[in-house]
């Protein structure tokens, strides 16, 4: 059968940006005995240039990868048969690779060539094969993005809206220019470059970076524990939307803690392991970096306690942009295959008042509760303090003594209609994590993101922040780790390090500054600190300069004028660097439990393991973003060298994407001969 041509006239704006991706969930109908395969290749320019950082997905899926600084990609776990792909790139017309074959057990082996989007404004004549146009009922239903001759023609969020082509109808279909597709993972504004993204809405904490103190005056290091990992999430969005971030947006210990390292899993009865390593200084020879990392025990089905869940969703009028409540509404239903009958989910919604869709509904009625999702649409103001309280009531009304009881809160933080000071929503968070009811944050969206309120209100629920900026991301929190999203294994995680002063001159904790705390605190049991889910790991750096130990013996003799500091005989004839304490409580508990070990000279390394390899990378890059007084000598070349080689171990895939991630940060900066 021949194909039938139709021409199309568009009117289409210059496209120079990374045009999203269409991302589909999987039908709730597919087989699940076919075997999977790989598919992997290079994304190359016409001239055989590799193209860091461009994205390839395999269409009416959320499986995909982004091509390190080689342009190779690999995506595995492809359910057997033939797939189409499709890939993208800043400054590239997206392109669509149909009847990809997949087999069980192999690898299918796929290059992609790019080629530059140079797209005038003006007439743009498309002929392409009807076959490949989308019909009219696809326009209700959400299809995937099909694109004719590169162009994206994405079905509208509302029925409507195409990218690249002009109002009228074409194959019995009607097509109306308008906002991109709701199953897009970045919203279009930002992603594909039309002007970047605008931060000048948003709120920041001001970061005032830690500075290095004296082991002999200050020997204590005291912090929380940390798992968020929404500044790296954010700052990816930006830097995706080709604009550089703010120097606040960027918390250097949430970067480190977006990724996992291969800690060992805990076997001596604590619920996590503790890691202790040291090597030279990438940005500073002078000094050493020391690696603290925690590894969580990974819980199996059985173990998990029944969950009593409130779906806490923001609808209101500042939600409706694509990456807002239409990725949220995408995100909630990656989780509701997972639910158990033993566990329970509510929706409550808020927009200018506050309101419940969706009484607490065993996990067994899936259609009911994604019925309820499905349902949701935005507009009104924000009276988010109302909707908090109206889900922790819901919550308590449902509570389960030994179960996992957890509001989850998705919004872009907008609260401006009733009592909305952090103050006032703090302490009701306060109240209500004391009675056994966690939460969780959810950041969705740009332009108006409260990054600092929604950290602060996780903070304190203990639970943890995270900022959504894509369906796969959604995948990575709802799915990949859900366990550790939901299931707390130890809370009030707190640190205490003593620093040996004849091994160490002065230190300096990277990142972590709102989660140190004073001395005093960690030995009171009252005093929150950070939350650890179930197989998350947690990873600390600190920045050392090592003692000369003549000059360290004599400073501690009587340099103090009202008394005099000695050294033990511990410090003077141990291999001993430092001593780590750690506190934390069971989930149900309300007294602490000690555990602690030492740092020996033989675990300072010439050769730092992976872990230690791709933590300071990830450092570094924060350190560049910041333009840290503390930077020293960073190189973005160097610190990407060091990353490629800690990539051997990189299940997710998720160190690969980093090195494109800061690739694309050079560019920006005009730093490719750097």
């Amino acid at each position: 059968m021949s194909s039938e041509h139709v021409r199309l006239s568009a009117r289409s704006h210059w496209l120079a940006g990374t045009l999203a991706l269409a991302l589909v969930l999987p039908g709730s109908n597919q087989p699940v005995t076919r075997g999977e395969g790989t598919i992997e290749g290079r994304v190359r320019d016409p001239a055989g240039a590799p193209i860091a950082g461009a994205q390839v997905r395999v269409e009416n899926t959320i499986l995909g990868a982004v091509a390190d600084t080689r342009g190779y990609y690999r995506i595995p776990s492809v359910t057997e048969g033939t797939v189409n792909l499709t890939a993208a790139f800043v400054g590239y017309r997206p392109l669509r690779i149909t009847g990809v074959t997949v087999r069980t057990g192999q690898t299918t082996s796929r290059d992609v060539t790019l080629v530059q989007s140079a797209i005038e404004i003006g007439e743009l004549e498309v002929t392409a094969a009807a076959s490949q146009l989308v019909p009219r009922d696809a326009v209700s239903t959400g299809q995937a993005a099909t694109y004719v001759d590169g162009v994206a023609v994405a079905p509208g969020s509302q029925g409507a809206g195409f990218v690249g082509v002009s109002s009228g109808a074409f194959e019995g279909a009607s097509v109306t220019t308008g906002a991109a597709s709701a199953e897009f993972g970045y919203a279009l504004s930002g992603a594909m470059g039309l002007g970047g993204r605008d931060a000048s809405g948003e709120e920041y904490h001001r970061i005032y970076e830690n500075r290095y103190l004296d082991a002999v005056t200050n020997p204590l290091s005291t912090f929380s524990i940390d798992v968020d990992a929404a500044s790296y999430t954010n700052v990816r969005s930006f830097l995706t939307a080709g604009t550089l971030p703010p120097a606040d947006a960027v918390r250097i210990e949430e970067f480190i803690n977006y990724f996992s390292y291969d800690y060992p899993d805990p076997t001596d009865g604590h619920p996590f392991s503790v890691t202790l390593e040291q090597a030279a200084c990438p940005w500073n020879r002078d000094h050493n970096l020391l690696l603290v990392g925690l590894q969580g025990k990974h819980l199996d089905a059985e173990e998990l306690p029944p969950s009593n869940l409130v779906f806490l969703i923001d609808v209101s009028g500042s939600m409706s942009s694509d990456d807002k409540l239409p990725l949220v509404k995408q995100a909630f239903r990656l989780m509701v295959p997972r639910l158990r009958p033993e566990d329970r989910v509510a929706v409550v919604v808020y927009a200018g008042a506050a309101g419940l869709v969706l009484p607490s509904t065993p996990g067994s009625q899936k259609s009911r509760i994604l019925g309820a999702l499905d349902r949701l649409s935005s507009g009104g103001s924000t009276a988010g303090s109302a909707g908090i309280q109206l889900a922790y009531n819901v919550a308590q009304e449902n509570f389960l003594p030994r179960g996992n009881n957890r509001v989850i809160l998705a919004t872009d933080g907008d609260f401006n209609i009733g009592p909305s000071s952090e103050s006032e929503l703090v302490r009701m968070i306060e109240e209500k994590r004391q009675q056994g009811t966690f939460l969780t944050v959810l950041g969705f969206g740009t332009g108006n993101l409260r990054d600092a309120m929604m950290e602060q209100l996780a903070d304190k629920g203990n639970g943890h922040y995270a900022y959504v900026d894509n369906l796969t991301e959604a995948r990575r929190v709802f799915v990949n780790e859900l366990s550790g999203t939901l299931y707390t294994i130890a809370k009030d995680v707190k640190l205490q390090i003593e620093f040996n002063p004849l091994r160490v001159k002065e230190y300096r904790l990277v990142g972590y500054e709102n989660r140190v705390l004073a001395r005093e605190d960690f030995d009171d049991d009252r005093k929150d600190a950070g939350d650890m889910g179930a197989g998350h790991s947690v990873t600390a750096l600190y920045e050392i300069t090592p003692a000369d130990p003549a000059e360290m013996a004599e400073r501690t003799s009587g340099e103090l004028r009202y008394q005099n500091v000695s050294l033990t005989d511990k410090a003077r004839k141990t291999g001993e660097w430092l001593t780590l304490k750690l506190r934390y409580k069971t989930p149900q508990g309300s007294t602490s439990r000690l555990l602690s070990r030492t740092l020996q000279d033989s675990e300072t390394h010439r050769n730092p393991s992976d872990n230690l390899m791709f933590a300071s990378a990830v450092a570094e890059f924060g350190l560049l973003l910041r333009n840290s007084e503390h930077r020293g000598d960073a190189s973005a070349p160097r610190l990407i060298a060091r990353a490629r080689q800690a990539t051997r171990w990189d299940p997710e895939g998720y160190r690969q994407e980093f090195v494109g991630l800061v690739e694309r940060w050079r560019a920006l900066k005009g730093l490719a001969d750097d």
